[in-house]
């Protein structure tokens, strides 16, 4: 670009590309250069080219690199915005979902069923909680033959559940007993099974935008409006230092500053609101456990836990498949677990046994 294109840009306004109004700002002088190229009265012809330059852009508009940065602000404006936007909403739909319960709560109560049988008789036997963080920590945990895990366990228990409301469900609505009623009780228990599968198999599905909720990196998430708002006041201080000297580009840059000021303040406002509505989802399944700067790791921790909820019906159906009807019944009489550890089960926490019931 010539020095009178690039006057042009900054006294006109025109629209430019990013790339290019990186360029003009990366070679912005010193606040000392550049007093020294404007307060500079030698001859401008003898000057090098870049100091040339320089001179002849400060001199036609003195707050030149200062308009760059806030012109590249408001080409990039748009798509920060619209991210920081998608991010909010995101994490509302992910706290609705989570706050819907249904499936997802039975699985934790039958966590928090099993892990009270393998504590009976212990003083971590009768527990209303555990550690959101153990979810993780489930297929870690082996059945005392080492054959099988307490997720493994767990899910297939659920999947049992679900499958018999299902089947039960669906004599009740054919009005006919069915071929279900007439089985033996191992028949019955594949069935189960089969019908289950579908259900819990499917649960994550439900829970789309916690898994993409799971994604959002917390600091860089809050920076970003921080950010906003410190360019948006930089734009602030160059009009008022500007007032009397319109122009096209500063008639434009106002009119952008005038909108991005009242969308920024109803982001703002919006993100107080989901952030609490955040903090309030995390306090409901884990209250005191999870800090300021891991908000965020609810998300996360579910996310995982539904991964591994997935596997787990994957390998209930290729034992299905694999295994004699008469074992589907003996291993799931026969499995024994340890006790847990002590980290496992928790009192710090909403949920608990009456919750889930309440909404069955």
């Amino acid at each position: 670009m010539t020095k009178e294109e690039i006057i042009d840009l900054l006294t006109e306004g025109h629209d430019a590309d990013s790339d290019t109004l990186e360029k003009l700002s990366g070679i912005a002088p010193t606040p000392e250069e550049q007093t020294e190229i404007i307060d500079f009265s030698g001859d401008p012809t003898k000057l090098a080219d870049a100091e040339s330059l320089l001179f002849h852009i400060l001199r036609a508009v003195p707050s030149a690199f200062n308009r760059f940065n806030v012109m590249l602000f408001k080409i990039n404006y748009g798509s920060e915005v619209a991210q920081q936007k998608g991010s909010l909403q995101t994490l509302e739909s992910a706290c609705n979902e989570l706050r819907a319960r249904g499936l997802f709560m039975k699985l934790l109560e039958a966590i928090l069923k099993a892990g009270n049988r393998m504590n009976a008789g212990t003083a971590r036997g009768n527990a209303q909680a555990f550690n959101l963080t153990a979810l993780r920590k489930l297929s870690d945990v082996k059945s005392v033959d080492g054959k099988t895990t307490l997720l493994h366990f767990v899910v297939e228990e659920v999947v049992r559940s679900e499958g018999k409301r299902a089947a039960m469900n669906k004599i009740s609505n054919e009005n006919t007993g069915g071929d279900i009623a007439d089985a033996s009780r191992e028949e019955q228990e594949i069935e189960f099974i089969k019908l289950g599968l579908p259900i819990i198999g499917g649960l994550s599905s439900e829970f789309t935008n916690v898994k993409k909720a799971a994604g959002i990196d917390y600091d860089s998430f809050v920076a970003t409006t921080l950010a906003l708002g410190t360019r948006l006041k930089e734009t602030k201080r160059l009009l008022e230092q500007s007032k009397g000297k319109e122009d096209g580009c500063l008639t434009k840059l106002r009119s952008f500053f005038e909108s991005a000021e009242e969308e920024l303040r109803v982001i703002t406002e919006e993100q107080l609101r989901i952030m609490d509505l955040v903090k309030k989802t995390t306090n409901y399944y884990q209250a005191g456990a999870l800090k300021e700067r891991n908000l965020f790791q609810l998300f996360v921790i579910i996310r995982d836990f539904l991964g591994m909820v997935d596997n787990a019906c994957s390998e209930i159906a290729r034992s299905q498949r694999k295994q004699r009807p008469a074992a589907t019944v003996a291993g799931r009489n026969a499995v024994r677990f340890p006790i847990l550890p002590p980290n496992f089960m928790s009192e710090h926490s909403r949920y608990s046994s009456s919750d889930s019931d309440s909404d069955s």
